[in-house]
């Protein structure tokens, strides 16, 4: 574990410091208005810390630190050494493809255009970024025919160039035919200009120009090109509907969108200029780092800002909230920019709208992201084996149950069972749970969850073994008689416990796991079930007869698969005990009556048109009713007319 340095030794200046390991890798860059007091932070009781740092200041050896002028240097600084060392314990960006842009080579002789990804070229043009290569090409379709410059490559300009014969997209009318000298060099160079400013959101000069042109051929009686003309210019205005018009002209935007749990976070970012969506991206940061919503606001500016992008940095960037220091990264992008760049969280109107638009898609790629990790199957079996490493298994848990419980500020309590089998939810095989036996007030609400979870567990668990225990052919479940099938014999089917998990998983961390262990031990299954717990706070994982937690990697199959059982058991608790709630809330004149179940009580006030009609009711009338004993009817009777 570093030490603390020297009273009086940290400068009391702005700066960027650096914790190391042992190797003398930098495992850490961060940046402050003050070292000696952001500093004096990490030199403290590490039970008074996030968890993530103090694992990172139990794994660092030393720190050192860089004074800088001011805090928008040392944002610079930061920004630089992160790049630079790609620090194990700062935020970092997975699954950051590249996306496509549409470029225009503007130094050729016959500039192109084309779909480029990757790293940017001096003298070309980028737009977007686009969400897929195939947007570009529809976007090219569209254009071409109102600026037909070549999309084709050096090697095939070249071969017609000296073949002397163009190719089919000048047949086409998709390009103007440089390569045999259809077109004059100045004349393509205004085509590419036009292009340009029409991706650069200018739509309303060239629709004029091209509809004043088309008029002046009309009135000269040169309908061929008047046609032409009319053509460039339909196909212009579809490619105008296909750009979302959602600022006011003049607006340049950049509008951030986050969903997040406490491992991931899913950015998506619309890039609005002259009021219209240009481009898209989107990208995943692992949460390494203990990340305030200020401070992930700072990730994502220094990700995306920290070497200036393609599309450029627009007066205004709109985020969900704001930045922990927002001064200090308006004074540096407007460093970056030469202009004032404003980051600020719109409340209401069209620009609170399209946050909320841009927010959407940041969760709905969120749900793709662990859905296309979940579904995977190699992902999945990854996962397992990762799993059956980690906490020592005997073998892959195929089988895996997950238990939660929720409650009203220590009663009502209720249970889940959540099921993976093969790492696929089994929702045929979730089970729910009245707890009877917890929430009286003569224990601590600590205690109470102890005891609900170990209720709960030792009724699954119970239930296995009567059911393991039974003869062959007696086991069944009590809700299934079997069915017949061609030789009149009835099919035996598992009863709804008859399968032990091969991994137990509870949510919570040491009581939990340890209450739960209790009742493995007590039935006598500590050789065949084996426990853990992930306490949700923290994602950590917990195992009987070990006080520190089990070190799975962040970002790892593995945790992923745990977090995901772990969220389905807490939804379906918590469903359960909205639904005892609601109906606990729901009191009726008519319960309690010896004989009236919910299914009569909604058939007599049918029939009869509400409580109050039933109240009213003489005896003769409700002895009326089929479906409705003379013993029940004279004690509904009796209980309004005694």
């Amino acid at each position: 574990m570093v030490t603390r340095p020297p009273a009086g030794t940290i400068p009391d200046e702005p700066g960027s410091y650096q914790f190391k390991d042992r190797h003398g890798r930098v495992i850490y860059v961060g940046k402050a208005s003050s070292l000696r007091q952001r500093l004096s932070n990490y030199f403290q009781n590490p039970r008074n810390m996030h968890p993530r740092t103090a694992q990172m200041v139990q794994t660092a050896e030393s720190v050192e630190w860089t004074i800088v002028r001011n805090e928008v240097e040392a944002l610079m600084l930061e920004y630089s050494l992160i790049k630079e060392h790609d620090p194990r314990f700062n935020v970092r960006l997975r699954d950051d493809k590249s996306y496509p842009f549409l470029a225009v080579t503007r130094e050729d002789i016959w500039p192109r255009a084309m779909v480029m990804r990757g790293t940017k070229k001096k003298g070309t043009r980028y737009f977007g970024p686009y969400a897929h290569a195939y947007a570009i090409r529809d976007t090219l379709d569209l254009l071409l025919r109102s600026f037909p410059i070549r999309t084709c490559s050096e090697n095939k300009f070249k071969e017609h160039e000296r073949l002397g014969r163009p190719c089919l997209l000048f047949h086409i009318e998709k390009c103007s035919g440089p390569c045999v000298g259809e077109i004059e060099e100045m004349e393509y160079r205004q085509l590419v200009t036009e292009l340009c400013e029409f991706l650069d959101g200018d739509t309303d000069e060239i629709v004029n120009r091209l509809d004043a042109e088309m008029r002046d051929a009309a009135g000269d009686l040169d309908f061929e090109k008047a046609a032409r003309l009319r053509d460039r210019l339909d196909a212009v205005r579809k490619a105008i509907a296909k750009q979302q018009m959602v600022a006011d002209k003049n607006e340049d935007l950049d509008v951030i969108g986050i969903a997040e749990d406490e491992l991931e976070a899913s950015v998506q970012v619309f890039y609005v200029r002259k009021g219209r969506v240009m481009g898209r991206k989107g990208f995943i940061l692992d949460k390494v780092e203990a990340l305030t919503p200020g401070l992930l606001i700072d990730r994502i500016l220094e990700s995306m800002y920290g070497e200036e992008p393609v599309v450029g940095i627009p007066k205004q960037v709109l985020v969900p909230y704001e930045a922990d220091d927002v001064e200090t990264y308006e004074q540096w992008l407007e460093l970056v920019r030469g202009s004032k760049v404003q980051v600020r969280v719109p409340q209401r109107g069209d620009k609170k709208a399209l946050l909320d638009t841009v927010t959407l898609n940041a969760k709905e790629e969120f749900t793709r992201h662990r859905m296309k990790r979940a579904s995977d199957h190699n992902t999945r079996s990854r996962a397992l084996t990762e799993l059956q490493k980690h906490l020592d298994l005997p073998e892959a848990p195929l089988r895996i149950e997950c238990y939660d419980m929720a409650h009203l500020q220590g009663t009502d309590y209720v249970g889940s069972m959540v099921v993976l089998e093969d790492g696929l939810p089994a929702k045929r095989e979730y089970r729910r749970f009245k707890v009877n036996g917890v929430g009286g007030d003569e224990v601590g609400a600590g205690s109470d969850d102890y005891a609900a979870m170990a209720e709960v567990v030792r009724r699954r668990l119970t239930a296995y073994i009567i059911e393991r225990d039974k003869p062959i052919d007696e086991r069944t479940g009590p809700e299934d008689d079997g069915k017949a099938d061609g030789s009149g014999k009835k099919e035996r089917k598992p009863g709804k416990f008859a399968y032990p998990p091969q991994l137990l998983l509870v949510d919570g961390g040491k009581g939990q796991v340890s209450a739960t262990q209790a009742v493995v031990v007590e039935l006598g299954l500590e050789d065949e079930i084996p426990v853990a717990g992930l306490a949700k706070r923290f994602e950590e994982v917990y195992v009987p007869g070990r006080s520190a937690p089990i070190e799975i990697p962040r970002g790892s199959d593995a945790l992923f698969m745990l977090q995901r059982i772990r969220d389905e058991a807490h939804r379906f608790a918590n469903t359960f005990h909205r639904e005892r709630r609601s109906k606990g809330m729901t009191v009726s004149a008519l319960d309690d009556i010896p004989g009236l179940g919910e299914v009569r009580k909604k058939k007599l006030t049918k029939a009869m048109g509400g409580v109050n009609a039933v109240k009213k009711a003489t005896l003769d009338e409700l002895r009326s009713h089929s479906f409705l004993p003379d013993a029940v009817a004279e004690a509904i009777h009796a209980k309004f007319h005694s």
